[in-house]
């Protein structure tokens, strides 16, 4: 007696409609988790209202050729439990600055943004003992001398260290 071989089976429909559906419900899965991680991690919002911001806009080029203009520049340095910011005007320390005020800011999130007052070390030099976390931020520095501002920078610098 011969016996016969077994019945081969192909590649069918059933085959076919598990791949296409294991292959779109991973590519819909990835875009549910990105999408929710981005409404979580950034509001969105650069400015609140971008009619004044535009028309606000040739009055902070103007203010940002004349601080350019005084001689005066800002250098910031991050260490560990401490932030330096030190003015010079033309390569010596700056005379007549009273106080830095910074607002540090993560570039894409709002919820660890924290403004800092400085306390002034000596001429030109400035120091807050102000510990932040480790990797981006942009630094928002206003140097402020008899009530007035002298100096605005704005500063993107990495703070080192492992991980958030």
């Amino acid at each position: 007696m011969i016996k016969q071989a077994g019945k081969q089976r192909g590649f069918t429909g059933w085959h076919m409609a598990a791949v296409m559906a294991l292959f779109f419900g991973t590519i819909i899965s990835v875009n549910f988790v990105m999408a929710w991680n981005a409404s979580r991690s950034w509001s969105g919002l650069v400015v609140e209202n971008t009619y004044i911001a535009s028309q606000q806009f040739n009055g902070k080029m103007a203010e940002a050729r004349s601080f350019q203009a005084n001689g005066l520049a800002g250098r910031l340095r991050a260490e560990p439990g401490a932030i330096r910011y030190v003015l010079t005007r033309k390569g010596e320390p700056a005379q007549q600055i009273d106080r830095v005020v910074a607002v540090f800011k993560r570039p894409v999130e709002q919820h660890e943004d924290l403004q800092v007052e400085f306390d002034r070390q000596g001429q030109g030099a400035f120091l807050a003992t102000k510990r932040l976390k480790p990797g981006q931020w942009i630094a928002d520095l206003t140097a402020i001398s008899g009530g007035a501002v002298v100096y605005r920078q704005a500063v993107r610098f990495i703070v080192p260290g492992e991980g958030k």
